[in-house]
């Protein structure tokens, strides 16, 4: 889900991350998709956080991804 959703237009990917219901099941979908693949310890830290405090972290991703085309952690 990581790769796919780098893959995306940038405009999908704010689409994605502005609707907030939408925002959450993608972030918690990405996030663990990215720990799958890369193991590491910071990527599973935030993919709890997220899971449980999606929303928050939805809109400082938004401006993330518009700066850098992927999410905080999660350049999978």
């Amino acid at each position: 889900m990581a790769s796919w959703f780098n893959r995306q237009s940038r405009l999908i990917q704010i689409i994605l991350l502005l609707i907030p219901g939408i925002n959450w099941i993608v972030e918690i979908l990405v996030r663990w998709s990215a720990f799958l693949k890369t193991k590491s310890l910071i990527t599973l830290v935030v993919a709890i956080l997220v899971t449980f405090f999606g929303l928050a972290f939805g809109w400082l991703d938004l401006v993330w991804c518009l700066l850098f085309k992927h999410l905080i952690f999660a350049n999978a």
